[in-house]
Order: C-alpha cells, then sequence, then structure tokens
C-alpha cells in the first residue's frame, strides 16, 4: 500500500498546532499527523501529516493560506519495511564502556561493556544520534573519574536509554526517567522490560521538575537533560534548585552554536562547565553545580 507525506513549515507553536488540529478533520483524514520545532535554531515549526491514498491538495492548500504556512510539500513513499531497514542501517554503537544495540545485535556485545538493547523498531534515542552519544561519553568520562551518583534523573527521557544505563551502572542508587510524550513512557517501560531491567527506573509522564516523584528525590547528584536549547535554558533555575552542591548536568540537544548561550545561562544559575564535547553538529555539555 502506498503511503504519502504532507509536509510543511511556519512561525509559532500556536499556529502550528493549530494547523496540525485542522489537518485531523481532511478528508480523506490522515492517518497521522505531527507537529514538531525545527532542531535548526529558525524558530520554525514542521506540520506533518501521513495518508494512506492521496491527500486533497487544494483543500491543504487552503488549509496552509489560512494558517500563515508555506505551501504543502506532497511526497508518494516507497513501500519499504521499515523496521527491516533500521536494522541494517542501525549498527551497534559504543561510548566508552556502554555498547547500544538492537536484538540482532546482542551476540557482539564485547566482554567487559555496559549492553543497552534498544530494539530498531523504536529509534528515538537510540544512541546513534549525536546527541544521545554525547551524553553516554559524559556519563563515561564521569564514571571513569570515580564519580557514582546516589540520585539520577533523566528528563525527556525518550527510550530512557541514558536512564537505563545509570541503573546499570549505579546499583542501588534512585533512577527516574520523565517525559511529556506519554508514548515516549511507555517506550521507556519496554525497553527497561526488554533489558531485565524492569522496576530499575521510575517512569513518569511529567514535565521538568514539577511531578511528585522527583520534588521527593531532589536533590540530584545527576541529571541528564537531551532535549532542545530553548527548554534547557529555561530550566537552568529549576535545575539549580534540584542539584545537589557538587552534583552534575549532562545537558544535549544542542546544536554547536547555541552552546555558549547555554553555557551562560546555567552559569548564571551557579553551574561551572566541565566538559564540552561536539559530534557532527551537535554538543554536549557536562556542567557541575558550585560545592
Amino acid at each position: 500500500m502506498a503511503t504519502f507525506t504532507a509536509l510543511t513549515t511556519l512561525d509559532g507553536k500556536d499556529s502550528a498546532q493549530a494547523l496540525g488540529d485542522a489537518m485531523e478533520g481532511l478528508d480523506p483524514a490522515p492517518t497521522g499527523v505531527g507537529v514538531f520545532e525545527l532542531e535548526d535554531g529558525s524558530g520554525l515549526w514542521e506540520v506533518g501529516g501521513y495518508f494512506e491514498e492521496a491527500p486533497d491538495e487544494v483543500a491543504l492548500a487552503l488549509l496552509a493560506a489560512a494558517h500563515g504556512a508555506r505551501p504543502f510539500a506532497v511526497s508518494e513513499l516507497p513501500e519499504v519495511d521499515w523496521v527491516a531497514h533500521v536494522k541494517r542501517e542501525l549498527a551497534p554503537v559504543e561510548a566508552g564502556r556502554f555498547f547500544v544495540h538492537g536484538g540482532h545485535d546482542a551476540d557482539k556485545l564485547p566482554e567487559g561493556r555496559v549492553g543497552l538493547l534498544i530494539e530498531a523498531a523504536m529509534a528515538f534515542g537510540t544512541g546513534h544520534h549525536g546527541t544521545t552519544l554525547g551524553c553516554l561519553k559524559g556519563f563515561d568520562s564521569l564514571l571513569n573519574q570515580g564519580r557514582l551518583p546516589g540520585t539520577v534523573a533523566d528528563i525527556g527521557c525518550g527510550t530512557a536509554v541514558l536512564a537505563m544505563a545509570a541503573a546499570k551502572c549505579l546499583p542501588g542508587a534512585q533512577v527516574i526517567a520523565i517525559d511529556i510524550d506519554p508514548v515516549a513512557v511507555e517506550v521507556a517501560e519496554a525497553n527497561l522490560a526488554a533489558n531485565g531491567m524492569a522496576g530499575a527506573v521510575t517512569c513518569v509522564e511529567a514535565a521538568g521538575f514539577g511531578a511528585a516523584p522527583l520534588a521527593e528525590l531532589a536533590p540530584f547528584d545527576l541529571v541528564f537533560a537531551n532535549i532542545l536549547k530553548g527548554p534547557l535554558i529555561d530550566l537552568a533555575p529549576d535545575m539549580a534548585a534540584h542539584v545537589a552542591p557538587g552534583g552534575h548536568v549532562i545537558l544535549s540537544g544542542i546544536l554547536n552554536p547555541q552552546a555558549d548561550e547555554v553555557i551562560a545561562a546555567y552559569s548564571r544559575n551557579g553551574f561551572n562547565l566541565v566538559n564540552r564535547d561536539e559530534i557532527v553538529d551537535w554538543t554536549t555539555l557536562v556542567l557541575e553545580k558550585t560545592p
């Protein structure tokens, strides 16, 4: 069966969400609609729909005009077994002691490495993206320095690969993973089960530090936040309030030119830069809260 996509961009979250909502009423109706902020620093939002039959391009043009969006680009996608494709393309990733792999590569785990199983069908946060890879490398470096945090939070956890890495390396630590997306929380719990770690990480649907389970565990010795520049800057005061003196934050989702702005925001809130790592277009920061 052919699949069609219709994609456009526009300014502003509210306008993008309104356009996404309006697309739900199209005939033929999309099988799914996504609204995402582009990660290129442009401030634009992408709105996309997936269709099992050719969409009504006249209706799409009218919607785009009504919401101030660029004209929709409509494409027909070839039939692809995407899970098989991802399995072929996603080779295992090594980040210090960590070995991130799919089930099809479980037999390749090197001796002495910490294996993290993330199935290909759950491909966001697999370790292949420079942001996740950078966070794992940053955590590995802290462990090599003898840092053994007892309380860990993974903010915007996605697959929870970072929370799992912490739980595997820190026996007895209290680890919590949160995400605003309920699907991500379900994926996180499924990945924990697949790794034989059910119950090792508390998974919560929440935004920032507002959830009760986080308040109860604070202050944290280590916080991962692999999100985007804007939310990271907004979180800086809350980080300062919820990270223990001498504790660390590992931040990513930051385009290289944005890193200085994030560092400055955290410096104003009592954090000192420990390490800055650039992987292709993305920067990962490790910072320590002033003791």
